[in-house]
C-alpha cells in the first residue's frame, strides 16, 4: 500500500520529508505526483493509496477546493500548507474529542500512527454539559490502553461546537507535530458562508492537519 504526496511548484522540501519519513516509519511505499484527477476517491482506490498528503497554499479558496474534492474519501488525508512552520517528525499528536459519535473513529488512525512512530497522544476533550464527549474520550482511551500507547487527557475551554477555535492557542501549549480532526458531517449555511471549522483549523495550524471523513465504513489503516 502507498502514501501519496500531491505537490505543486511551491512545495517546500519539508513537506516531502514529512510524508516520506512517515511512510518509511509505517512501512508504506512513498510516491509523489504533481496532480490527480478531480475524482480523488476513485483515483486513490484504483492506485492503492491509503494516505493522501496535500501540499498546497494557505489561501481560503485552495484549501476549500481540496476539502471539496476529498469529501467522499474513506482514507486519511493530510494538509501541508506553506504557513505551517513546524513540519517535523511526528512525536506528539493533538486530537480534540467532541460529542459526535464519529469522533471515536479517529482513535484507530491515531493509535496506528503512534504504534509505528512512538508518538505521544494528547486528547483534548470538549467542555460540554452533557456526557457524550466524555464517553467518546473513554472509548478512545480503551483502544489506546489496548496497545499500551502513551497519552494524556485534557479538558478544552470550549464546547464541542467551538473547540476548533482554540486549537491554535493550545498548539502552542501542547507543542504537537500533528493535528487529527474529523471533517464536518454536512455543511450548514454558516459553513457555506464562512467556511467549515476544519478549514479554519487548517489555515491557522502551525503543524500538519490530518482529516478523516465521518463515514460509518471509515477506512482504517491496515498493518
Amino acid at each position: 500500500m502507498t502514501f501519496l504526496l500531491v505537490y505543486n511548484t511551491r512545495t517546500p522540501e519539508e513537506h516531502r520529508t514529512f510524508a516520506r519519513r512517515l511512510a518509511e516509519q509505517m512501512g508504506k511505499q512513498y510516491v509523489e505526483t504533481g496532480s490527480i484527477p478531480d475524482d480523488v476517491e476513485t483515483f486513490c482506490d484504483d492506485n492503492g493509496i491509503d494516505m493522501l498528503f496535500i501540499s498546497c497554499s494557505n489561501s481560503r479558496n485552495e484549501v476549500q477546493r481540496w476539502l471539496d474534492r476529498c469529501r467522499t474519501l474513506r482514507l486519511p488525508y493530510v494538509f501541508l500548507t506553506g504557513t505551517m512552520t513546524k513540519v517535523q517528525p511526528v512525536s506528539r499528536i493533538l486530537m480534540p474529542v467532541t460529542l459526535l459519535e464519529e469522533e471515536v473513529h479517529k482513535a484507530q488512525t491515531a493509535a496506528h500512527i503512534s504504534r509505528f512512530t512512538g508518538a505521544h497522544i494528547i486528547l483534548l476533550r470538549a467542555h460540554d454539559y452533557g456526557s457524550k464527549a466524555r464517553q467518546n474520550t473513554q472509548k478512545i482511551i480503551t483502544l489506546l490502553d489496548k496497545f499500551s500507547l502513551s497519552y494524556e487527557e485534557h479538558e478544552a475551554r470550549k464546547d464541542s461546537f467551538a473547540i476548533t477555535r482554540e486549537l491554535s492557542d493550545r498548539q502552542r501549549e501542547f507543542v504537537p507535530d500533528l493535528l487529527i480532526l474529523t471533517a464536518s458531517r454536512d455543511y450548514g449555511l454558516d459553513d457555506i458562508v464562512f467556511g467549515p471549522p476544519e478549514r479554519h483549523a487548517i489555515r491557522r495550524s502551525t503543524v500538519p492537519v490530518l482529516l478523516l471523513n465521518p463515514r460509518g465504513d471509515l477506512y482504517a489503516l491496515c498493518d
